[in-house]
């Protein structure tokens, strides 16, 4: 009886049920959290894009408009986007732009709803001269 107590060749097979448990579970919140770093990744882009754009006209208006709407076809995100100014803009002006996202990382499965607000922000100087 005493030999059978003292007898431990089973004792690692609950450990590495339990790591590997583990594991899985760190996989599955990273599944569900890293398209947020993506999201995060490509309204930073967006950002930047449009800001670009208003550099180079020289005005928000509808050439940046114009931008958005092409840059929420390729992304297929949906952001709200505000601007420091609208119209013409004049030589070495500052304007900058805002972009927020909002994205829902639901993890396992839609069993908990987490909101989380991802925001893009860019400065830029105008590049046109208004007479």
């Amino acid at each position: 009886m005493l030999k059978s107590l003292r007898n431990n060749r089973g004792e690692g097979y609950i450990d590495v049920v339990v790591l590997v448990l583990c594991a899985m579970l760190i996989i599955a919140v990273a599944v569900n959290v890293f398209p947020a770093y993506i999201a995060k990744q490509q309204v930073d882009t967006f950002a930047t894009e449009l800001i670009r754009e208003a550099e180079i006209a020289g005005r928000v208006g509808t050439e940046t408009a114009t931008r958005e709407q092409v840059l929420i076809e390729k992304t297929g995100l949906h952001p709200e986007v505000n601007w420091s100014t609208t119209g013409k803009i004049q030589l070495n002006e500052e304007v900058s732009v805002v972009v927020t996202y909002e994205m829902d990382i639901g993890l396992f499965g839609g069993f908990g709803s987490f909101p989380v607000t991802l925001r893009g922000e860019a400065m830029g100087k105008s590049e046109v001269y208004w007479k």
